[in-house]
């Protein structure tokens, strides 16, 4: 092998490599979880924001059989919570959660942690379910 194409070779490995760690980190920070449907309300654990080293997620996506699409819930503080669910008032695709901010894969729309349309097409902010916190458990009111 040539010195050149070695050292292209090492080049684009190492470019693969990097977008490879990049990728794995964003998937490991989403933490999907089940939630429980108790009356009209979808019920989580707090401690599903406890990481391994006992700091808190950002947010967590909630999953349940009996909705059409999952909620994401950020965690703003102890008691300051914001449900929303991943719906994109456009066209009804499932939104996806990078950080602070949902997305629509289908035509860009962004949306804020709070639910608020940051960029279009959707003109319209997400739906938000009130959250309330009892026994350690976060109650997000489905009605």
């Amino acid at each position: 092998m040539e010195r050149k194409e070695f050292l292209k070779t090492c080049g684009y490995a190492c470019l693969g490599g990097a977008f490879l760690e990049t990728l794995l980190a964003s998937c490991g920070s989403t933490k999907m979880i089940s939630g429980a449907i108790s009356n009209a309300d979808l019920v989580v654990p707090v401690s599903s924001f406890l990481k391994k080293d006992k700091s808190f997620r950002q947010y967590v996506v909630v999953h349940n059989d009996q909705l059409e699409y999952p909620v994401c819930l950020y965690r703003f503080s102890q008691a300051e919570y914001s449900a929303l669910y991943m719906k994109c008032p456009h066209q009804g695709a499932e939104l996806q959660v990078f950080g602070d901010r949902l997305q629509c894969p289908a035509h860009g729309s962004e949306f804020s942690s709070n639910g608020i349309v940051q960029n279009g097409p959707a003109d319209a902010n997400l739906r938000i379910f009130p959250v309330t916190i009892q026994n350690e458990q976060i109650q997000i009111s489905l009605k």
